[in-house]
């Protein structure tokens, strides 16, 4: 039994590395708030008139300010559950098991959560958006102008422009790249084309198959979803070209994410190493910040 336990204290960090080390959305997770006890965060929120006419003899205007509160329920549960036969794992010298835990977490959690949270933005009304949208071709989009477009409408809304992140497709990073002219001086032994900040934006890549308008995340029940995971959504979702965020615009939640292992010796249910998966998790934009937010996607719908 002890030894059951020990295996445990050094599976579940290698964990928590391996999701840290392939989030696209982690750097947002900074902006979370507790739920504790509960699935529901009430947010006060505000609006107040504004200034008018001091008069000398009438002193101040009456001015009103409205409150109401803004409410924030996590809808997001989901986990999976896998087992290996003990036989199996020790005749592979325990590499089953390991690479079946960490295997998992990069290549379908982790996805699974950053598509989730793309989509969840670009689907919130009221955030600002590129009035006409692109497809892009590498080498003739002027993706730097569309960048520059989004950019002077979150200026004119009043976004903080210290601290904003652009987080782009890799084919519009590219298209970024063919347009960005460098000088190269003699003498220097090595080239790095790659973008770091742009604007003073911190620049973070992300793969086309997390970064649509739309997903549809399957039961792992349902015929033709018993695979489990996501889609982008046929029709009515699109690719997104990239995204500016600005992170005091967004609540990200990870209440509750369960890694559980269990050794043959305490699996109930067959001699086999059992691996538990479950996150708890959501995402969400403040009323009075989806300006904080701008989208530019693709015109051509998923098929």
């Amino acid at each position: 039994m002890s030894n059951s336990i020990a295996l445990a204290q050094k599976f579940v960090p290698m964990l928590d590395e391996v999701y840290k080390a392939a989030s696209k959305t982690s750097i947002l997770d900074a902006t979370q708030v507790e739920f504790v006890n509960a699935n529901t965060v009430k947010v006060f929120k505000t609006s107040m008139d504004g200034m008018g006419n001091y008069g000398r003899n009438s002193g101040f205007v009456d001015g009103s300010v409205v409150g109401a509160w803004e409410t924030m329920e996590l809808t997001k549960d989901r986990g999976r559950s896998f087992m290996i036969d003990a036989m199996d794992d020790e005749e592979t010298i325990g590499m089953a098991f390991g690479t079946l835990a960490g295997e998992f977490i990069r290549t379908k959690v982790v996805p699974e959560v950053d598509a989730y949270r793309f989509a969840k933005l670009a689907g919130v009304s009221g955030i600002s958006a590129a009035a006409t949208p692109a497809d892009i071709t590498i080498g003739t989009t002027d993706v730097p102008a569309l960048i520059d477009e989004g950019e002077r409408q979150m200026n004119e809304d009043e976004v903080p422009q210290e601290g904003r992140i652009l987080f782009i497709s890799e084919s519009a990073y590219a298209g970024l790249k063919a347009k960005v002219v460098r000088t190269t001086m003699n003498g220097e032994n090595g080239i790095d084309k790659d973008i770091v900040t742009y604007s003073n934006m911190r620049v973070i890549r992300v793969p086309q198959s997390r970064f649509y308008t739309a997903i549809t995340l399957y039961d792992g029940t349902t015929a033709g979803q018993t695979t489990g995971g996501y889609v982008g959504t046929a029709s009515t979702g699109y690719k997104i070209n990239f995204m500016i965020v600005h992170p005091s615009a967004v609540c990200q939640v990870l209440k509750h994410v369960k890694p559980r292992i269990f050794a043959p010796d305490v699996n109930q249910k067959a001699d086999a190493w059992k691996f538990d998966y479950r996150v708890y998790h959501d995402i969400f934009v403040y009323d009075n910040k989806k300006k904080g937010i701008y989208l530019h996607k693709g015109a051509t719908a998923l098929s």
